[in-house]
């Protein structure tokens, strides 16, 4: 048997963003679904929509690279999502108001990891004709309106949840 070659640093640093892209989808369409019927739901299934269309665009990025998908990495991506649904929320039969500031948060972190992502890629695009700059200059500044948006939403929530331990009828997710 011969030894495996070791892996290139790109392809682990994008494998590892593929994990993280896979749980932000499940995370973005879970909380889409559970506000359904709230005011920001549009705005949410949008949302939700372009994460999956980032971690699409992260796959043909990978393709054109000749990076492999590490599939089971997608499984721990979706798997620690399902996870992060089982913590301890204060309540066991309803969704805790707190559920929709800990989701923005998640939420944040992984769109904040997403654009420095587009831009690490963006660093050595002059060098891999693979990776298109414009695209990748895209990808960015959506990342960042997507930053902005759930920062506006955590201010709100923030706000409602920790000052007035608003009931999960009256958040501004709703």
């Amino acid at each position: 048997m011969s030894p495996q070659a070791p892996a290139r640093p790109l392809g682990i640093y994008l494998n590892d963003h593929l994990t993280g892209a896979f749980g932000g989808a499940a995370l973005a369409r879970r909380m889409a679904g559970a506000h359904a019927d709230s005011r920001r739901a549009g705005e949410l299934r949008a949302l939700a929509r372009e994460v999956e269309e980032d971690r699409d665009e992260l796959v043909r990025i990978m393709n054109r690279l000749g990076v492999p998908v590490r599939h089971y990495r997608t499984w721990l991506g979706l798997a620690a999502e399902r996870i992060g649904r089982l913590k301890p929320n204060g309540t066991m039969v309803h969704r805790a108001p707190l559920s929709d500031l800990v989701e923005l948060e998640a939420m944040r972190t992984g769109v904040e990891g997403k654009a420095a992502l587009w831009r690490a890629l963006r660093a050595v695009a002059d060098e891999n004709p693979a990776l298109d700059q414009a695209d990748l200059d895209r990808l960015a500044r959506r990342a960042d309106d997507q930053a902005r948006v759930l920062n506006g939403w955590h201010r709100q929530v923030s706000a409602e949840v920790l000052t007035r331990g608003a009931g999960p009828d009256r958040l501004s997710l709703r």
